[in-house]
């Protein structure tokens, strides 16, 4: 006789559901928003002929980490595969996510180089990963809104005032507020430099360490110049932080203002000139000289920059910081192909600034992308509800439909709580009159449409409610 074995199962044990810290997860109506500005950037950015390109979320880890070492190395994520733990292979890694798109375009570029058209106009939104520390504002998934214009051998430097003339369309196009596009030269700076006898060598990390000027102050920096470190002269350290004070105010200033600078070295003129050449094709562009200004302390802290560099800011609110910065390099991949591709770009780290812009107020959430729902008020209407939906969504309306009957306040309920303008209420008073009711919740009115005349009255509706603030 054999005993039976009773096996008794443990309830599984319950997670607590919560979000990865340092990543952006809205709910519905602010992902509207967020999507909505993804949408004005991609249109802005193909306004200005750039082409669209995606690369994988992840890239052999000996592509992403040729410049490896430093903050960089310690920011990034490895992808490791179950079978590959379970090998335990010694050195790092195959594959790391992307921590900048800036990288995977070098490897696309030089990857692709045969087959694309130079100069080669590229964006690219998509998100980022770097292994931030997790702290209010700062995220370690992230998107990245880039354009960059490669050359083959050469790039003019056309190209780089044409690059501030999209930063001040997309500004424009988001409407968030006034802004200035701050504009320096790395030629004129280390130009400047050359001047006052700061050798190659040092010249970077006394570069390095203006550009740290908003952050620290000028008598930190000053300190840090005239320290053993550095071992400039008071002299010389006061001459820096003077030319750095410069900033303009409208067009003619700037020019102005860079006429003021006095005689320099070689490699200061050929900024300077470049600089001039810029400002008057921003103006030939129509950029409104309130948008632009030089502000000769912008340095940029990546080393391949060369040339032209953005930085912009919001005006009422500069706590902000950058908004979106750039600028020009010689040689984009010169890590993967012996082919000169130099470029100019600029990048707008997007979910940082959604995430402030909400902070301080400055984006609202947003009305429900669906604008139209048709109520139903019994299951004998459900055909009739299906036909409706059917015929406004063909004249281009987005069209949810109750599918189940619920009380009519309920259904007003979940409408407004959902952000959709429009409800469409068709029982048989309205069908026996040949009409439809139409409840605007955001202007708490109600009217009646002829049945034939309701795709056009809420489409007219609904470009009202578009181009009103």
């Amino acid at each position: 006789m054999s005993a039976s074995i009773r096996i008794t199962e443990e309830p599984a044990r319950m997670i607590k559901p919560r979000t990865p810290p340092g990543v952006m997860e809205l709910l519905p109506r602010d992902q509207i928003a967020f999507q909505r500005m993804l949408d004005t950037i991609r249109r802005t950015f193909e306004g200005f002929g750039f082409l669209p390109i995606e690369t994988p979320v992840f890239e052999l880890s000996d592509t992403l980490l040729t410049k490896s070492g430093g903050e960089t190395e310690r920011q990034v994520y490895f992808v490791q595969s179950t079978g590959a733990l379970e090998k335990a292979a010694e050195g790092l890694p195959e594959l790391a996510l992307r921590f900048d798109l800036t990288v995977p375009l070098a490897r696309y570029v030089a990857e692709h180089e045969h087959d694309l058209a130079f100069p080669f106009r590229r964006y690219q939104m998509q998100r980022v990963y770097r292994g931030e520390r997790a702290q209010r504002g700062r995220f370690r998934e992230f998107y990245q809104c880039d354009i960059d214009v490669i050359g083959k051998d050469a790039l003019s430097p056309r190209y780089d005032a044409e690059v501030p003339a999209v930063i001040s369309a997309v500004f424009a196009a988001l409407d968030i507020g006034e802004f200035t596009i701050q504009l320096n030269h790395r030629k004129l700076l280390r130009g400047y430099f050359e001047g006052q006898g700061i050798d190659d060598a040092r010249q970077m990390t006394v570069l390095r360490e203006i550009d740290k000027l908003d952050k620290r102050g000028e008598d930190a920096v000053r300190a840090t110049l005239t320290g053993e470190d550095f071992g400039l002269s008071d002299e010389v350290a006061e001459r820096l932080l003077a030319f750095s004070r410069v900033r303009s105010t409208g067009h003619a200033d700037a020019l102005a203002k860079l006429d003021a600078l006095g005689a320099g070295t070689a490699l200061f003129e050929e900024g300077r000139v470049e600089l001039r050449d810029l400002l008057n094709q921003l103006r030939a562009l129509g950029v409104p000289e309130s948008r632009y200004a030089l502000n000769l302390s912008i340095a940029r802290g990546l080393d391949y920059y060369t040339g032209m560099v953005y930085e912009t800011i919001l005006d009422a609110h500069p706590q902000i910081g950058s908004i979106c910065s750039g600028g020009r390099y010689d040689n984009l991949a010169s890590h993967y192909t012996k082919s000169k591709l130099p470029g100019v770009g600029i990048s707008i780290g997007l979910t940082r600034l959604f995430w402030q812009l909400r902070e301080a107020g400055l984006i609202a959430t947003a009305d429900s992308s669906v604008d139209v729902l048709v109520t139903l008020l019994d299951d004998a209407s459900l055909p009739d509800a299906l036909a409706l939906s059917q015929r406004l969504r063909a004249s281009g309306l987005n069209v949810e439909t109750q599918l189940e009957p619920r009380k009519l306040a309920k259904q007003m309920q979940y409408a407004d709580r959902a952000g959709i303008r429009f409800v469409v209420i068709r029982g048989g008073d309205e069908a026996a009159k040949g009409v439809v009711a139409v409840k605007d919740l955001r202007r708490g009115e109600q009217f009646e449409v002829a049945d034939d005349d309701l795709p056009r009255t809420l489409l007219v509706e609904r470009e009202q409610a578009r181009s009103m603030p």
